[in-house]
């Protein structure tokens, strides 16, 4: 079998599977290196297998309010931990053979181990120093191993890790990454999380409905600080409703270990500390790119803050040399690496009309309870832009189907260009707002105006009125509130 293609993927998460995908599609020849597992974090340690754990915590918390739905349940309800994670990882098992399948389907050839980039067009692949987990099924079982391999086309999508704090590094035993949070050998009593950003409020959020006293510590002013403030501020009142203990303007300084518990030294904004004893202890303070240990020093490949720097169609500053997802910059988000790596590959085949990418219309979800969804600018972001605006705000609590379903705390809010009624954001707050954004997300990005979305016929009764309420609301026309 020839070493020779003309598109190599190093890594094979969401950005990098896909890459490989498309590239297929369009003629080229084309391998992915994988060192590990395919379908990178996403699928075997992130957005995937959280979802199971956050779904089993949803349908536990509806079992315990059984009686506001007019049902009686015998016996008491309680979470079996080994169960849930069972269940949790079975999913991620799933995900891995299903992008196994499609490399088959798609004639894209699997090289097993760790990839290093010797000169522009050649990488050498070393054994890997991780457990392999192969797909299960009729897939591609080591199909390329150890050696030197070309390509015209080279594309980096190594993803991230979890950042560690000097001082307070993860030990997987006290001190948990969200690789530990996932499978823990049992539940704790108590959880400090340090973070309040979508992997820390998530976390918190399962945690807590699995009936752990879980205290979130937050350095900004806002719980999920890149939210829109009064989407915060709604979301830290429910979370306070619930039990969770949320500080503020708050850091982790210290953390003294004891055998089986950790004491965390929290400087509040007064300046005072707060020692906080907690069973474990989740570092969820963002994620760094793996950018280490790839050759892109010794090929001056220019890197930032540690990610890789790109131009709008993947483009290193070394010719033949590409980079996609979490390794090349925020947002680190799977769906922003798979639209990454579509352009990237199209620009490498020469298709026409692609363009860079608009991260200005990315959607953020955030699967905690209640979710919190958001598209474009904040109130504040656009008002520091100078935009005249009018903002439309609609509340769950007078939308029929959000009372139906017992889930009226939400809120929608969407901001507009008051001179051309351009959409600028939408934030959203309430039950199954992560499936709610893209109608707006496809709005922004068709360029539609208010006047459009005012026009367009929401059907009765769903959760997607509180859309179209909202728009009304910015232009003082609101017909149910």
């Amino acid at each position: 079998m020839s070493n020779t293609y003309d598109v190599i993927i190093i890594g094979s998460g969401p950005g990098g599977y896909i890459a490989a995908i498309r590239a297929a599609q369009l003629g080229l020849k084309t391998a992915v290196v994988e060192r590990e597992h395919l379908a990178g974090i996403c699928s075997n340690w992130g957005c995937i297998p959280t979802k199971a754990l956050l779904r089993s915590a949803e349908v536990l918390h509806l079992a315990e309010h059984a009686k506001n739905y007019g049902l009686k349940l015998e016996g008491s309800i309680t979470p079996d931990l080994e169960a849930i994670v069972k269940r949790s990882r079975g999913i991620a098992e799933r995900m891995n053979g299903g992008v196994g399948f499609l490399m088959k389907k798609n004639k894209v050839d699997v090289i097993w181990g760790e990839a290093k980039l010797t000169k522009p067009g050649e990488i050498v692949v070393a054994k890997t120093t991780k457990k392999i987990i192969e797909p299960q099924g009729p897939i591609p079982k080591n199909t390329l191993g150890e050696g030197t391999y070309t390509a015209k086309h080279i594309i980096v999508a190594t993803g991230a890790r979890p950042r560690a704090l000097p001082g307070i590094e993860p030990d997987g035993k006290l001190i948990w990454t969200y690789f530990e949070a996932m499978k823990p050998d049992r539940m704790p009593k108590s959880l400090l999380v340090m973070g309040s950003g979508a992997i820390g409020i998530e976390f918190a959020s399962f945690y807590r409905a699995m009936g752990v006293d879980v205290t979130v510590v937050e350095v900004m002013k806002t719980v999920m600080p890149v939210e829109d403030a009064e989407i915060s501020a709604f979301a830290k009142k429910q979370f306070d409703k619930q039990g969770m203990k949320i500080l503020l303007e708050a850091k982790v300084t210290k953390v003294d270990k004891s055998a089986d518990s950790i004491t965390a030294h929290v400087e509040l904004k007064d300046g005072k500390i707060e020692k906080i004893t907690a069973d474990r202890m989740i570092s969820a303070v963002g994620v760094q790119g793996n950018i280490e240990n790839i050759g892109l020093e010794a090929l001056g490949v220019k890197t930032d803050r540690g990610c890789i720097v790109i131009d709008g169609y993947g483009k290193t500053n070394v010719a033949g040399i590409y980079a996609i997802g979490d390794v090349a910059g925020p947002p680190m988000l799977a769906h922003k690496a798979e639209h990454e790596a579509v352009i990237c590959v199209e620009k490498i085949a020469g298709l026409k009309n692609v363009h860079p990418m608009d991260k200005l219309k990315i959607p953020g979800c955030t699967y905690c309870n209640p979710q919190v969804a958001s598209v474009g600018l904040t109130e504040a972001k656009a008002k520091e832009l100078g935009r005249d605006i009018r903002v439309g705000r609609f509340p769950f609590v007078a939308n029929g189907k959000a009372i139906a379903l017992g889930e009226d705390q939400g809120l929608v809010k969407t901001i507009f260009d008051k001179k051309t009624g351009e959409l600028l954001g939408a934030h959203l707050v309430g039950a199954e707002v992560t499936e709610l954004i893209q109608g707006f997300v496809v709005a922004m990005n068709l360029e539609t105006t208010e006047e459009d979305l005012i026009h367009t016929i929401f059907a009765h009764p769903t959760l997607s009125e509180t859309l179209k309420e909202s728009v009304l609301d910015a232009y003082g026309r609101a017909l149910n509130a």
